[in-house]
């Protein structure tokens, strides 16, 4: 299969699971999601305690224009899209794709050589961590989801290191296991393990744009949670 390339749209993270590649593949081709729309972001309570009424109003108006700072509607990182070539080049190709959008354009060849990559796959976002800080000159952290289920802590996490990092420029990239059904309701099959990439966000991070080498389609759109979800057991890059 020979690489299929195309430029996603401007707009404005300790493992032990093997990585693996794709195991399969499902569900129609669907279309490029639609301009995104705005949601909140964040924002810490206030104690109010032994605080007259006066001061408590002040509070809460002080509440809702933090909040009003801290939302973050929308984000979308240009990259460039490279499909795997093989089975098991899922690390190389959601890495390279990550590395466009800081304008490195290494080859998966290259790309496989530093990541350890062999027909097993990619062992772990160890490794993925590794490589992104060497070429980037670090702020790549890895991050585990460690349950069969994401927790509601992990979720949030998740939200805060995807909204953190394409803020700043850098793509996440993500070692996942098992089916997940993206916002089109394509479900995407990878029981073996596989890699992608988190290019964008909206709402304020509940739905999360996604480059997967490996899906005809591309990219698409799917939940936070159930990003998390999938991410479970294993790890990312952010």
């Amino acid at each position: 299969m020979n690489p299929i390339v195309h430029k996603s749209g401007l707009s404005v993270a300790g493992l032990l699971v093997a990585g693996g590649c794709i195991a399969g593949i499902t569900g129609p081709a669907t279309a490029e999601a639609t301009p995104m729309a705005t949601a909140p972001f964040g924002a810490v309570g206030v104690d109010r305690s032994d605080r007259g009424p006066d001061k408590a109003d002040k509070d809460r108006r002080g509440d809702r224009a933090d909040k009003v700072r801290d939302r973050r509607a929308e984000r979308m990182v240009g990259i460039e899209y490279q499909a795997q070539p093989n089975f098991f080049y899922c690390g190389p190709a959601a890495t390279r794709i990550a590395l466009t959008a800081q304008g490195k354009t290494l080859s998966q060849d290259e790309l496989a050589a530093k990541l350890g990559t062999t027909e097993a796959g990619t062992d772990s976002a160890l490794d993925t961590t590794r490589v992104l800080n060497e070429l980037t000159g670090a702020g790549y952290e890895t991050r585990e989801i460690p349950g069969p289920v994401a927790k509601p802590e992990e979720v949030d996490r998740l939200r805060a290191d995807v909204l953190d990092a394409l803020d700043a420029g850098r793509p996440v990239v993500a070692n996942i296991k098992g089916t997940a059904v993206d916002t089109d309701g394509a479900p995407h099959s990878y029981e073996g393990g596989h890699y992608l990439t988190l290019v964008g966000y909206r709402d304020g991070g509940d739905l999360i744009r996604i480059a997967d080498p490996a899906a005809p389609v591309g990219e698409y759109w799917m939940t936070l949670e159930k990003v998390a979800n999938w991410i479970a057991e294993r790890g990312y890059s952010a």
